[in-house]
């Protein structure tokens, strides 16, 4: 029997999540930032068309059974990257084209009643990216180099499971499984980190790679509530905070409503930690909801920027229902 699975990376870059000098450039309109993706992913050469994401990685196998052991498999499947464009105002633009670097791939693993695959791609854009990097040449033209790389699991009885092994530090990685359902997501886009030290042999084709930190993706109704902080009518304050920060303290007066951007805070409930969210996750609900006080202390993991709004300026049928999802969530710890 023949079986087949995949799973999917695809790699954008949020609103603020480019600090510094290079920021301006996105500020002016020059270059810009992306939607993000779909929350369920249906064509994957569309977006690519459409250019929807910089850069993506599918990762698509099949395997062949007898009985309940896996004897033969393979790959299908393959990397997108886009071409970056450049505007100046009302004059028109340049188009850099990409520089795709070869897949690597793992020879298919067979044990026993199960293959396990590992797929590797990316590049870099061919837009020149002079900046100041760590160690020798202490200077860079070339961009930074970009990559994921994913590993999925197929069993000889129909279930798989895919996963992100490895990837740069920036931008952020959205991970789908084999039906087009947003799983899983980077949780730390660190653009500082990656524009010093992503370069030459620090990458997955020369001799050094990259842990990243995933977290579980957020629900609909966030990524709906997400919109609505980031492009409704009331701009949000977005603050940044090291990792170790208190953003909200149990017991403490508040109406504000967070939408977590980049980067992974903790929840605790009477000093005790009952979860690690990652970006997308919006919190701060059932103080405006409840009693007015925070029923949860917030802390970041890592360095974070947060969005910052007034409960008015959210739906509050909206936040009831989220208030809901967030006690189902306590009742499942």
């Amino acid at each position: 029997m023949r079986i087949e699975a995949a799973v999917t990376s695809i790699s954008w870059i949020p609103s603020e999540a480019v600090t510094g000098l290079t920021k301006a450039g996105f500020s002016a309109g020059m270059v810009h930032y992306d939607d993000p993706p779909p929350d369920y992913l249906e064509d994957l050469a569309e977006l690519h068309t459409a250019e929807r994401f910089r850069f993506a990685n599918r990762l698509a196998a099949w395997v062949e059974t007898e009985g309940d052991q896996v004897v033969r498999a393979g790959y299908a499947g393959r990397g997108y990257i886009s071409c970056t464009r450049v505007r100046f105002g009302g004059r028109g633009g340049v188009t850099f084209q990409p520089a795709e670097f070869p897949e690597l791939r793992t020879d298919p693993e067979v044990r026993g009643a199960e293959a396990v695959f590992s797929q590797t791609v990316g590049g870099r854009t061919g837009m020149p990216y002079p900046r100041p990097v760590r160690g020798k040449p202490f200077l860079q033209w070339m961009a930074p180099t970009v990559w994921t790389t994913l590993r999925l699991t197929i069993r000889a009885d129909g279930t798989s499971v895919g996963e992100l092994t490895s990837a740069s530090p920036f931008p952020r990685h959205w991970i789908y499984d084999g039906e087009g359902h947003l799983v899983a997501k980077s949780g730390l886009a660190a653009y500082v980190e990656w524009s010093r030290s992503t370069f030459g042999k620090h990458t997955p084709w020369g001799d050094e790679d990259s842990q990243p930190l995933v977290t579980a993706a957020e629900s609909a109704l966030e990524r709906q509530l997400s919109a609505t902080i980031m492009r409704g009518g009331a701009k949000p304050a977005i603050r940044r905070l090291r990792a170790g920060s208190v953003l909200a303290e149990q017991g403490q007066p508040g109406r504000e409503i967070y939408l977590l951007l980049d980067g992974v805070i903790a929840v605790s409930v009477d000093g005790t930690q009952l979860a690690e969210l990652g970006p997308g996750a919006v919190l701060g609900e059932r103080a405006v909801l409840e009693r007015g006080l925070r029923t949860a202390t917030l802390r970041t993991v890592t360095d974070c920027a947060v969005a910052v709004t007034d409960a008015d300026n959210v739906d509050l049928d909206k936040l009831r229902e989220l208030q809901r999802l967030h006690h189902r969530e306590d009742a499942a710890e």
